[in-house]
């Protein structure tokens, strides 16, 4: 069994998070390891409190599990503030650990700041650069490339940038936040040239979760010894599948469907 590694914030709803990583982790045959960078407070409604774990334990957890249970890959979710991300970045290059998934969670689907802003920098600074690939919506993107990312051609654009000027891997565009028409369009930008997953757009409000579930599910297939590729097109139908028979939890954002296959 393919052991994966999430590194991201705890849902106290469970889901999004740790708990929907370790969840996808399990539904597509890897085995999952954590490490929490922060306690939230929070259900499908928002999030009412948070509070990041210390520089120091996150680090202790990163080398219990990468001495013992060493991943094949990893993803990184919730990084609250800069000293995290430096941790994560200073063990991830001492334990050389590979199949690097950044997910620069920045912000929750109900609009909660789930970030300090020093931490912006350092994620583009020192996390970036060790990637295999990066998943940021169109927000997150227009963030960490420096300009707006508000239509189908930019998306393609700002993956470029974010592995051209900022030194990642690869990058995966989500477009779900931009008015595509009837479908829901995510660019991948890898190997010199750009490809685009499209899907149907699926009317609900149980979203919650989604960039946590699509990052970790590229971690497990790339845990795997699938290609890039393959992995991120494989996770994109993961969670299309989830958003479509989500079980309608909650009273605002809910989760997605982590059973189905």
């Amino acid at each position: 069994m393919y052991i994966a590694l999430t590194i991201a914030g705890s849902d106290s709803g469970g889901g999004a998070g740790i708990q929907a990583d370790l969840k996808t982790f399990h539904q597509l045959g890897v085995y999952g390891t954590s490490v929490i960078t922060a306690i939230t407070a929070q259900n499908t409604r928002g999030v009412t409190r948070w509070e990041a774990v210390s520089p120091g334990m996150v680090r202790a957890q990163l080398d219990a599990v990468a001495t013992d249970l060493r991943p094949r890959a990893f993803k990184t979710g919730m990084i609250a503030d800069a000293s995290i991300a430096g941790a994560i970045a200073t063990g991830a290059r001492e334990h050389d650990l590979s199949n690097y998934v950044l997910d620069p969670v920045m912000v929750a689907t109900s609009g909660d700041v789930l970030i300090e802003p020093d931490a912006v920098a350092a994620i583009r600074e020192h996390l970036l650069p060790l990637c295999a690939v990066a998943t940021p919506n169109a927000h997150e993107a227009a963030l960490l490339a420096g300009f707006p990312v508000e239509a189908e051609a930019d998306l393609a654009k700002a993956a470029e940038a974010l592995v051209r000027e900022l030194g990642a891997g690869a990058a995966l565009v989500k477009g779900g936040h931009i008015d595509t028409g009837g479908e829901t369009v995510d660019v991948l930008y890898a190997d010199g040239s750009a490809v685009a997953f499209r899907n149907r757009r699926v009317a609900t409000t149980s979203t919650h979760g989604t960039g946590c579930t699509l990052s970790a599910a590229i971690t497990a297939e790339l845990a795997k010894g699938n290609d890039l590729r393959v992995a991120c097109a494989r996770a994109v139908e993961f969670v299309h599948r989830a958003i479509e028979a989500a079980p309608g939890l909650g009273s605002g954002h809910g989760p997605l469907n982590h059973f189905v296959r």
